[in-house]
Order: C-alpha cells, then sequence, then structure tokens
C-alpha cells in the first residue's frame, strides 16, 4: 500500500474514525541510553512499554505518522462502523491489526486489538467483525502473478500470525472464503457452454449488453435477488450507461452479469452474477459467467480475481473457466458482550 492508496482507502473512507485508528509508538530516549518507551494513552496507560496514539481528524492523523520528530511507529490498528453498513447496527468491522515484523506477537496484537474493540464497545457495538462487507477494502497481492492484486480482502488471511492470534483471542472462524486467479490471456468458452446456451436460447433467453431502451423488468429483477448492493450499484450502471450483461427472457431481464469494468491496474472488476429465481435451472448463471470473462477479454483485461466460499457449487464453475485458489481467507466474529461480562465478573 502507498502513501496515496493509504490516505484514499483509509483516511478519505466516509467511515473513517479517528478515534477508532491507532499507533503503537515506541520512544527512543536520549543518545547514550537504553531505548525507553512511553506509557501515555488518550484512554490511559496501556502498558509499562508501549503507548498508544490516536488522533481527532484524518489530517491531524496523517501529519503525525509522517513527522520525524514522532516516535518510532510500531503498529497501526483501524476499524470501523456505520449503523447503515450490512450487520451494522450490531457490528464494528476489525480492518487493520499490523506490526513490524520482530515485535509481531500475542502481546503487541493485544495492545492494539483492545482499544479497537473497546471503542466498538463504547459505541455500543456487540460484535466485532472480520468480513468483505467491511467499507475499507484493503487491496492483496495474488501469488505467483506479475504483481497482480485483488482489490478486498475478505477476512484474515488463514494460517497467518493475525488469524492464530485472534482465534485465540474468543474469534470464531464462521465461514473461509476462497481468493481465486484468473489468467485471460488463455480463455476460451467450452463447447458444453456452448450447447447449453443453445438450448437457452431455444426457451428464448440470451445473453448480451443491457440496454436500457429495450431490456424490462431490471428493477424486478434485482429486488428478487435480495442484495442490497448488487441493487444499488446496478441501478446505477443502468442510469449512467456503465457497460453489463444481461440474461434475457423476450426482452425481460431474468439475470446480470457485471459492471464490465477494466481496472486501471489490468483486473475485470465485477459486482456480481445473480438470476432471478423464477428462471434457474436453465444454466443461465454458468453461461452468465462465461460470456462475462469472454466480455472481459474483449476489453483488454488482463485477468480476473474473486472471492468466493469454499463450499459454494458455483466453485465449479469457476475451476471449469480456468481459475485457481491462490489465497484462503477466514471470516471472523467476537462476541464482545460475552468478553464485557467476563471481566466484569473477574
Amino acid at each position: 500500500m502507498t502513501a496515496s492508496s493509504f490516505r484514499s482507502i483509509i483516511l478519505q473512507n466516509p467511515y473513517f474514525d479517528p478515534a477508532c485508528t491507532f499507533l503503537l509508538l515506541e520512544t527512543a530516549a536520549a543518545a547514550g541510553t537504553e531505548a525507553q518507551e512511553e506509557t501515555k494513552a488518550e484512554a490511559g496507560e496501556i502498558t509499562p512499554d508501549w503507548s498508544i496514539a490516536g488522533d481527532k481528524t484524518s489530517e491531524g492523523f496523517a501529519s503525525n505518522s509522517a513527522s520525524s520528530a514522532s516516535p518510532t511507529v510500531r503498529g497501526f490498528a483501524c476499524g470501523v462502523t456505520g449503523g447503515d453498513l450490512p450487520l451494522g447496527a450490531d457490528a464494528g468491522y476489525l480492518t487493520i491489526l499490523l506490526l513490524d515484523e520482530d515485535i509481531a506477537d500475542d502481546h503487541h496484537y493485544s495492545v492494539l486489538l483492545d482499544v479497537v474493540e473497546q471503542r466498538f464497545r463504547d459505541l455500543g457495538k456487540k460484535q466485532a467483525e472480520a468480513l468483505f462487507f467491511n467499507p475499507m477494502r484493503l487491496p492483496w497481492l495474488i501469488p505467483e502473478t506479475p504483481g497482480h492484486e485483488h482489490n478486498n480482502a475478505p477476512g484474515i488471511p488463514v494460517d497467518s500470525a493475525l488469524h492464530r492470534f485472534l482465534l485465540k483471542q474468543g474469534y470464531a472462524e464462521r465461514s473461509r472464503q476462497n481468493g481465486m486467479y484468473l489468467d485471460l490471456a488463455g480463455f476460451t468458452i467450452p463447447t458444453d457452454i456452448q450447447e447449453k446456451e443453445n438450448q437457452a436460447a431455444r426457451l428464448g433467453y440470451r445473453v448480451e449488453w443491457f440496454d436500457g431502451k429495450r431490456h424490462t423488468g431490471l428493477k424486478e429483477l434485482l429486488a428478487a435477488l435480495g442484495n442490497p448492493a448488487w441493487e444499488k450499484e446496478i441501478s446505477r450502471c443502468a442510469d449512467e450507461g456503465i457497460p453489463f450483461l444481461v440474461a434475457a427472457h423476450l426482452d425481460r431481464a431474468a439475470g446480470f452479469a457485471g459492471p464490465v469494468i477494466r481496472e486501471p491496474s489490468g483486473r475485470g472488476y465485477f459486482a456480481g452474477i445473480g438470476v432471478n429465481p423464477e428462471d434457474e435451472g436453465k444454466g443461465l448463471g454458468s453461461i452468465l459467467f462465461f460470456r462475462l470473462c469472454e466480455a472481459f477479454r474483449g476489453i483488454g483485461t488482463e485477468y480476473m480475481s474473486l472471492f468466493t466460499g469454499e463450499t459454494n457449487p458455483a466453485l465449479k464453475i469457476y475451476h471449469k473457466a480456468g481459475f485457481r485458489t491462490v489465497k484462503q481467507f477466514g471470516v471472523l466474529r467476537k462476541d464482545l458482550d460475552k468478553r464485557a461480562k467476563e471481566l466484569h465478573q473477574s
């Protein structure tokens, strides 16, 4: 992450909360003496060796972290909340717990985690979440690629030090997400998918670019799918002329895939694929997905990446298209009320 992307992803995010953003600082004593660390913090003493610093504004936070006179930054933590987010009424989202490699141990992770969780409790949140609804979308490098990246980490990397630490701290792994990757250079549509397309055509279905002047029923389709994020984004795409695919039955939108956007990195961005429950069972989801891959290749997209649950039946479709699993993430949750009760009883 660069200074520019840190600013856009974290500091300029509409959900940025300075009171839930912390630095772990190490302050050296005068030259010639052993290093000492401060104990002051906004919320009181944290440990005898370290201090936690927060700030009041994104501008102040940025200037403090960059100042040459500041103590050495050894760790960073950030969480977000929002009543309008999925689960937002009850949950705070754990975004980042980051430590220098030489101090990446349970003790120092605990220092950061405790202050983030306390902020969640202060705001009345009952649980802490690490999952893909977090509005601070953290990109990650895809292994064994020439610098390709995915635009959102859907949880905590499995088998990482942070993953192991959070499990010990009472976080439960609710599911695992597979990060998947496809190099589009050699992509082709298999003959059996073409045959599915022919069968669907005999029933009056075809996959094509959405045309607002011709296609009907998009609003009803999105409502039937019951995904607020899809409803918001695809409706906006229709209004603004951003391209996406539809599976149409006599010009009625029965499914969608997209939008079809080539990101500056060369990655193909799409929000999702959905088929009206009334039109399922005709292979439309598979057809939409393969035509989406073809559409991305047609606009010069280098690769596609996505994440999906490790038990999702759609994995078969992704593997058939040539996707491979490159990383796994744990979707984690902790009951904050339970921890508060334990502290009260002790």
